[in-house]
């Protein structure tokens, strides 16, 4: 497929900038991949889309303040750091962008807070990107402290406003356990715990995988041909324990659902030849688009995305071209809320 079938008119005003005051109060469109019928409904109504026995695949991943300001040793000049992904723990090692990247370079030194943070430029990998080592005497776990108390939460640039602080909780799954991820899943944002208990007592099983979200699901794609793009590569875990629920609920002909596109990408990454979910840990790098044959899900829960992303390209995967750009077409009349805090489709 090409990139120019992707392309949409967005409503500015439809930008979602802050969540609803309710996660699970956001409005719902249900899309039937069968006979395309589509609903417009409340999020918390997605209960009444799953039977007893069926599963809900999340993705744990947590999010933590990957946006650093501080400024450049001898200059004072402001600067900004993304961090993007951790290359070695016991090194303070991790690939960061900067801003401004032409003034930031090999050897320079970097201060954050009152000096409570130290980095030095070892490397640079991109225009923007760079590697730097923290020069940080106490252990991981105090490390991750500084950089809560110092960061920002890194809401994307598509919303143009400064993050507050009650993005630290929203921009966040209530489920967020393991730290990694510089984006929220979107998907998860919508679930309250009181939401996750009424799935548990209907007899919907809920387990996790972990996807550490990077920025490579958000970088423009800059090629015509689809099968030319390359993501960047995110690293994964399936526990032992969701592969055997997910092969048991296969074996059952229940209903696997996955709570976002990370989800999906995980779950495909992790497919054995008998089409059976195998435990496993690394990286991908995998890029789903029309035309793709699933394996694993029969429902994809997800938000609605920015024209031309992978997102949207994850999903037409999955709900069948023509369907979903019919979808975002009534989404846009019906005023639905798009992006990382706007409202969200269950296509089933």
């Amino acid at each position: 497929m090409k990139l120019s079938e992707f392309k949409f008119d967005l409503p500015p005003g439809l930008l979602a900038l802050y969540p609803t005051e309710n996660r699970d109060e956001s409005r719902l469109m249900v899309v039937h991949k069968d006979s395309g019928k589509i609903e417009h409904k409340v999020f918390k109504d997605i209960i009444d889309y799953m039977d007893e026995g069926d599963a809900m695949i999340t993705n744990d991943t947590k999010v933590f303040p990957a946006r650093l300001y501080g400024n450049k040793e001898k200059t004072g000049a402001k600067i900004e750091v993304f961090l993007l992904r951790e290359l070695n723990k016991e090194l303070f090692l991790w690939d960061v962008l900067v801003d401004p990247a032409r003034k930031i370079r090999v050897g320079n030194k970097l201060y954050f807070g009152e000096g409570d943070l130290v980095a030095e430029v070892i490397d640079n990998t991109t225009s923007r990107g760079r590697t730097i080592r923290f020069l940080f005497d106490g252990t991981n776990e105090e490390f991750y402290k500084a950089i809560d108390e110092l960061g920002e939460t890194p809401v994307p640039r598509e919303i143009q406003r400064k993050a507050e602080p009650e993005d630290k909780e929203r921009f966040q799954t209530i489920y967020a356990d393991k730290i990694g991820a510089v984006s929220a899943p979107s998907a998860g944002m919508h679930f309250t715990r009181h939401l996750l208990k009424r799935l548990e007592l209907k007899g919907v099983d809920v387990s996790p995988i972990t996807l550490h979200i990077g920025l490579g699901s958000f970088r423009s794609v800059d090629v015509e041909d689809l099968t030319k793009h390359k993501m960047d590569s995110e690293n994964y875990i399936v526990p032992e324990t969701t592969a055997r629920l997910v092969n048991e609920k296969l074996e059952e002909k229940k209903k696997v659902i996955a709570v976002g596109t990370t989800v999906l990408r995980t779950l495909e990454s992790s497919v054995s030849a008998n089409g059976r979910l195998k435990a496993n840990e690394g990286w991908t790098d995998k890029f789903l688009f029309p035309p793709f044959e699933f394996k694993i899900c029969k429902g994809l829960i997800t938000n609605f995305h920015l024209p031309q992303s992978t997102l949207l390209m994850n999903v037409s995967a999955f709900g069948g071209f023509e369907l979903v750009q019919e979808a975002y077409q009534v989404a846009i009349k019906e005023k639905y809320r798009f992006f990382s805090y706007g409202d969200a489709m269950l296509i089933i």
